[in-house]
Formats: structure tokens, sequence, C-alpha cells
């Protein structure tokens, strides 16, 4: 399968907008934005004014690199997303959210979605009791996420749940640390979803 496998800080560079992609280094004065905001490359630091296309398409582009996404997965989720009923840009978020990958770094267990992926794929998590290596995997309310008993001392898991204070746990996740789980109480809504995105505008996009 294809994979970014450039500067994860570029991509936060080129949105304007730190994504977080490199857990808890992205918190300390290491963090390649705090030292250079402005976009990548020649031209970074000029000023352009966008077109609409332009504004809409870093909208998608954000949404898309924040969760670690490629173009054809990314547009799969938006399909299903439009075809639900409800609101698009709403169905899409919560597609994304729900992803075992997303909720596994959600819940403290990793310091990144990408650790959160890697983790995954090397089978440490259990949901409801039964093992998925798959990091698209999609949540349900009243799902559990527990760590397998093996991968109890993995010094990543252990890390990630000593650091995740600082950005916090949802309310709609229980968390029980002592017993390396976790679960699902509810489905955000999209007033519980923090993240900086204007999902409408992706709508916007793929509906020309």
């Amino acid at each position: 399968m294809a994979r970014y496998r450039d500067s994860a800080c570029r991509l936060c560079r080129r949105e304007g907008l730190k994504l977080f992609l490199k857990g808890d280094r992205c918190y300390t004065e290491k963090c390649s934005f705090e030292r250079r905001g402005f976009a990548p490359g020649e031209h970074g630091q000029l000023r352009k004014k966008p077109s609409d296309y332009g504004v809409q398409l870093r909208e998608k582009q954000k949404l898309k690199r924040m969760f670690g996404l490629l173009e054809r997965q990314f547009s799969g989720y938006f399909e299903k997303a439009e075809r639900q009923k409800g609101v698009a840009g709403t169905n899409l978020l919560l597609f994304l959210e729900r992803r075992l990958d997303n909720m596994v770094f959600r819940m403290g267990f990793a310091n990144s979605r990408n650790e959160a992926r890697q983790l995954i794929r090397h089978n440490h998590f259990l949901v409801s009791g039964k093992p998925v290596n798959i990091p698209s995997y999609l949540l349900n309310a009243g799902d559990a996420v527990e760590i397998r008993e093996k991968s109890r001392t993995v010094e990543r898991i252990l890390e990630a749940m000593e650091t995740v204070a600082r950005r916090g746990v949802p309310q709609w996740l229980d968390v029980d640390k002592k017993n390396f789980r976790a679960s699902v109480k509810m489905l955000p809504t999209r007033e519980e979803l923090t993240m900086p995105v204007n999902e409408q505008l992706v709508v916007e996009l793929y509906s020309k």
C-alpha cells in the first residue's frame, strides 16, 4: 500500500496548522512548526491570495493528512458519508473519528495516529475481546479496546499513557488505565469534535 514517507513536519507547515503528527514532540520547542511556521519550499514565505478552490482543497488536505489517509481511502469515506442520512460533512468526520487507529490515539494508548497504526498492525489490541489488526476498523458505541496482556509492558504504549494528560481524553471515551482498557461510551456530536476544520468546504469540493 502507498504511504507518505517524507517529513511529517512539512505537512503541518504546508497547512499552516499543527496537525500533531509526531506525538509528544509537537508539544515541545523542537516542533518544526514553532520554529518555521510557514509553508516549505523556496516560495513558502510569499503571501498568496488563494482562490475558492484553493481554500476548499487546503481544507480537504488538512483533514486527510490529520488522519493519515491517502486520496482513494479518503474519497471512499466521503462517498459513504454522502449515502448516509444526515449531514454529509458530519458523517464524514464521524467515519474518520470511529477508525480504530484514531480511537487508540484518542484513548492515550499511542502518541500519534501513525504510531497507533503501527501498534495495531503488530496485534497489540483487542476490540470487545477479539484481536483486531486493521487500523481502519470502525468502532461503535459500546465497543471496548483493550491492550493485550503480553503487550502491557511495551515501552511506547506505557509512555503514551503517561503523556496523554497533555492533550486530554474526550468525554465520550471512558479510559481505565489500571486495567489497560477503554470503551466508547457514545459517538460524539459535531460540537464535541474540536478539530479545527470546516468540513462543509470539503463537501463543496467533492460536489463540483
